[in-house]
């Protein structure tokens, strides 16, 4: 049974820095900074985007360990230097009027009225994967539905697999598949499958089916048991994979003005640096929502570089503000 969480007060005065999201990249991008003595506050919303996956995988040392898990153990080592991670969901984010001493300021407030003022940003928000609108494929989603050959792709090999094609991206996605078991059916699905790759198919011996699918068919336990065409016909299937377009989770940041862009065949993301800076001064984006298609590992790495260079530009922004109080404090001195 879930526990409501209670409202606590954010964090008194200004944060070093306010990281909206706490998947692997908003955690671990929190834990550097939480190390290196910066006052961080975490919000995080609870709907991890891998929250109806069993296990992590392709994680080393990690994998096979479920998500929850994997959370639960980021959020306890944030709190240990002394990091806040509370409960909340971002309704607005902008920038404030600067610092007396010129630095940056950014206000955050939550739907239940609640808000901070941080003076950097770390954008860690993740994704949403678009599925296609046939009824049945969303129940079985994370399970007997997947997407990506590494996380789940051990877990259902030598089953008979569909590939519920989207778009170009769905011809590369069968090959992987194809990596996995031997009876693989790719359902063109109103998509388009030129000749060459459909003679590649048939030479990786992977069926072709234009005839639309309708809906995904359950067994009697309610498992996946295959997909109905519009013909009627039903071909049965344990699997289906689907290389669903991906849009990063922008509600509540549309006030920071960041910049997003638009990758082929895969969806919508932030667009950011290698470290993860953006257009936008003082805010850093992270995680599946600038590089969609990045694991847990990957995302909790940029996490990393993204809080390292959060720190280092806040050590640049201290060092100024001292300076400043130097000379601001000299001519008193001299006439004193």
């Amino acid at each position: 049974m879930a526990v409501a969480t209670p409202p606590y007060a954010l964090a008194e005065g200004t944060v070093d820095a306010v990281v909206i999201g706490g998947g692997a990249a908003g955690l671990n991008g929190a834990l550097i900074l939480a190390r290196s003595r910066r006052s961080v506050v975490v919000i995080d919303s609870g709907s991890p985007r891998n929250a109806p996956a069993e296990a992590v995988h392709g994680l080393l040392a990690l994998d096979g360990t479920p998500p929850s898990e994997i959370l639960r153990r980021g959020r306890e080592q944030v709190r240990q230097y002394g990091g806040r991670v509370v409960h909340g969901e971002v309704v607005s984010a902008q920038s404030a009027a600067p610092s007396a001493d010129g630095d940056l300021r950014f206000t955050v407030t939550l739907a239940d009225g609640r808000s901070i003022t941080a003076r950097r940003i770390l954008v860690a928000t993740g994704l949403t994967d678009v599925l296609p609108e046939v009824p049945g494929l969303a129940e079985h989603w994370g399970h007997s539905v997947v997407h990506c050959p590494y996380c789940h792709g051990w877990e259902v090999r030598d089953e008979p697999i569909g590939i519920l094609a989207t778009g170009p991206a769905s011809i590369g996605h069968a090959y992987l598949f194809r990596q996995l078991t031997e009876d693989l059916t790719y359902f063109t699905h109103g998509t388009n499958l030129d000749e060459d790759s459909r003679a590649r198919f048939a030479a990786r011996g992977i069926r072709v089916i234009d005839t639309p699918v309708t809906e995904v068919v359950n067994d009697t336990d309610g498992a996946l048991a295959g997909v109905r065409l519009a013909d009627g016909q039903v071909v049965a299937r344990r699997v289906v994979a689907v290389a669903a377009p991906m849009q990063a989770r922008t509600q509540g940041l549309e006030g920071l003005g960041l910049p997003v862009r638009d990758l082929p065949n895969m969806g919508r993301g932030f667009a950011s640096g290698t470290p993860g800076t953006t257009e936008v001064p003082g805010v850093w984006v992270a995680g599946n929502a600038t590089d969609l298609v990045a694991q847990v590992g990957a995302s909790a790495a940029a996490g990393a570089l993204a809080g390292a260079d959060i720190n280092r530009m806040l050590a640049i922004a201290d060092t100024d503000a001292a300076l400043q109080g130097i000379a601001e404090a000299s001519p008193k001195a001299a006439t004193g």
